[in-house]
């Protein structure tokens, strides 16, 4: 497997002031699936994103990459191998820098030559257009902006990307662009992809598998033929499916 949660655990604070985000949570993804999380906010779904990049507090269990277990400091090379993407492309994004400077900065903290061509290659890879290359965020639609992240993302030529809610800030017509765009990158490069979502047409649009999150424990694990099939079993998971369909509707 390429991704190993093992009775993975994440408390933030001490003593009385304890807050226990992830409850023993244990899931595994080959290499080339997606992979969902869905959840309600609060779940600790995103948490599980934060804690394989070192930004959560790992108090229990492990997190393994090619069946090794990640340090408390991550080191360059995990950066070239994981990316994350995250749910508000505004806040992603330093408002003062611009396109070019975004995505040449991973280039030039990991040495990597060709800075030109990589950067016009990734604005390519997402579709936008080489001339906003030099603009600045503020000058860029959501949907634009989130396919500079993404890019950015994309800049070390990652092998695996944390999707942490990447639509959810956009248009409705917009989210639908950005995860065609993802789904095609996937094929594209042979990517692995552990996505978090609170909408579950998100998930059954993107990913083979998915895991359901209730009070920071997964209480059900799906697949696609599953959930398209209504064979969920957990009184909670089935809740979310009548959610989901109300919303659509």
């Amino acid at each position: 497997m390429l991704i190993e949660i093992d009775d993975l655990s994440v408390t933030f604070g001490k003593g009385r002031d304890a807050v226990q985000a992830v409850r023993g949570v244990s899931f595994a993804v080959p290499a080339r699936e997606s992979y969902g999380i869905v959840g309600e906010s609060g779940s600790g779904k995103s948490t599980i994103l934060r804690a394989i990049c070192g930004m959560a507090p790992v108090t229990g269990g492990a997190i393994r990459i090619d069946g090794q277990v990640l340090p408390k400091r991550r080191s360059l090379a995990f950066s070239r191998r994981i990316q994350m993407v995250f749910q508000d492309p505004y806040a992603s994004l330093h408002p003062k820098r611009s396109v070019d400077a975004t995505l040449a900065e991973p280039l030039a903290i990991h040495r990597m030559a060709g800075r030109d061509e990589r950067v016009v290659r990734a604005m390519q890879d997402v579709g936008l257009d080489p001339r906003f290359r030099f603009r600045f965020p503020h000058q860029l639609s959501g949907g634009q902006r989130q396919r500079v992240v993404i890019a950015r993302a994309l800049m070390l030529e990652p092998e695996i990307l944390l999707l942490d809610e990447p639509t959810s800030a956009l248009d409705a017509s917009v989210q639908a662009e950005v995860l065609n765009l993802l789904s095609r990158l996937r094929e594209e490069r042979a990517l692995t992809y552990l996505m978090v979502s609170h909408d579950l047409a998100v998930i059954d649009h993107m990913c083979d598998r998915l895991a359901v999150m209730k009070d920071g424990r997964v209480v059900e694990e799906l697949d696609r033929a599953a959930l398209a099939g209504g064979g969920a079993r957990e009184p909670y998971t089935q809740a979310l499916f009548k959610a989901s369909e109300h919303e659509t509707t």
